[in-house]
């Protein structure tokens, strides 16, 4: 009798070690480096890739593709960068700045007129007595109020659309889908559609201090992403339920077709310990499959698939982030002192990892200080940051360099 309990036991722990062998050991990552393109001064049209066969760099002309630039500031010099290091604008900066993907304007600090510019330096539109300041998100141009409790959104014609009064003034505003979204120092987040009516309101509270810190809709407008509060501070994620209000009117839906007549409701909240008394980073990344955010100390990273939040502990403090998140790899630049800057990427977990309930890795079933693959020092006062895909560009004092993510 004995002698079978030993058989039936050892049995049980064999099919658990099988199980634990095929649903929770990792393999072993291929290692990611940067292989360098193209290196272009600020200083000059030029780019140098490197090759001693590049002899002289050609013109930048208008029918390259518009998703193949990259908008850029960089100290006194902003613009747009092709793929193989061509400006298509390359300007020294005077005044504000805002750039979009396809737009850009300059501004003074109480502008009377502002002109929208695209990608190669023509005029979209200008605005006369604007009484406000530009924001271009989301291929829109809206106008925020000078004492910043009002947002406008106005045609390329110039032709006013709509105009809402909030109650207290913004702190932060993106727009995805047709969608805005709003959070203002009194706490509250808004939502408009694409003619200025509003679908949505909420009030996260939970917090000594009421005030939205940041916020993030993603690209289907589907979901949005909120830093609330001061003492505590905390993490928001918001799904969109359907059509709760019977039935979707015309000015309910958006120009592709989304609808903006359904609630949103809180699916994931977290507490951040100490936090920030400033505005806060926060975006959708990976194609909306994942959402980062500044945290004390390091950066939070949650997995929308896995339904699994994971800290990313950070020396130093963010000084730029890139959108793109995309193929699980992820860039940072942390500030260490005023000129010394430093360069991370991060490789995210696999989904299967988030929730395997025997996984010795961590709460999550990662290990949280494995996410770090690359650290890069350099020295610059300014810097730059974005991605596409494969390719980073990245950006210190005077120069834009770019690389190519590869494995070995």
């Amino acid at each position: 009798m004995a002698l079978k309990k030993k058989r039936f036991r050892l049995i049980i722990i064999i099919l658990l070690f099988i199980i634990y062998f095929f649903l929770a050991a990792r393999p072993v990552p291929h290692e990611i480096i940067l292989a360098n393109k193209w290196i272009s001064p600020l200083t000059s049209q030029q780019a140098f890739t490197g090759s001693s066969e590049d002899t002289e760099s050609p013109v930048f002309s208008s029918n390259y593709r518009q998703d193949l630039l990259f908008p850029f500031t960089l100290g006194r010099h902003f613009g747009y960068v092709d793929s193989a290091g061509r400006f298509a604008v390359n300007k020294t900066l005077n005044e504000n700045i805002y750039l979009s993907k396809n737009m850009w304007t300059e501004y003074g600090a109480e502008p009377a007129s502002i002109e929208i510019k695209n990608i190669f330096d023509e005029t979209v539109t200008r605005m006369e007595n604007t009484a406000g300041y530009p924001i271009l998100l989301d291929d829109r141009i809206f106008i925020l109020g000078s004492d910043q409790n009002s947002l406008s959104e106005i045609n390329t014609d110039g032709r006013l659309l709509w105009t809402y009064e909030f109650g207290a003034p913004l702190t932060c505003i993106d727009a995805g889908a047709g969608l805005v979204l709003t959070g203002s120092l009194d706490g509250i987040i808004e939502v408009f559609n694409s003619v200025g009516k509003r679908v949505f309101y909420f009030e996260p509270g939970g917090s000594r201090y009421e005030v939205i810190l940041g916020c993030a809709i993603s690209r289907d407008g589907s979901r949005i992403g909120i830093i609330s509060g001061v003492d505590q501070q905390r993490f928001l994620l918001l799904e969109r339920f359907g059509n709760t209000r019977g039935g979707s009117s015309a000015d309910a839906r958006n120009a592709s077709g989304f609808d903006a007549s359904g609630d949103y409701k809180v699916v994931y909240h977290e507490f951040l310990d100490t936090g920030f008394r400033r505005p806060v980073r926060i975006n959708f990344i990976d194609e909306d499959r994942r959402i980062v955010f500044e945290r004390s100390g390091g950066i939070g990273c949650y997995n929308i698939r896995t339904r699994r939040g994971i800290f990313i502990p950070l020396d130093g403090e963010i000084h730029a982030v890139e959108e793109s998140g995309e193929q699980g790899f992820f860039f940072i630049i942390t500030a260490h002192g005023f000129n010394e800057k430093k360069l991370v990427g991060i490789r995210f977990p696999q989904d299967r990892w988030g929730w395997f309930p025997f996984s010795l890795f961590s709460q999550n079933g990662f290990m949280e200080t494995d996410a770090i693959f690359l650290k890069a020092q350099f020295k610059s006062d300014a810097v730059f940051l974005d991605r596409t895909g494969s390719m980073l560009v990245v950006g210190g004092g005077t120069t834009l360099i770019s690389f190519a993510l590869e494995e070995k």
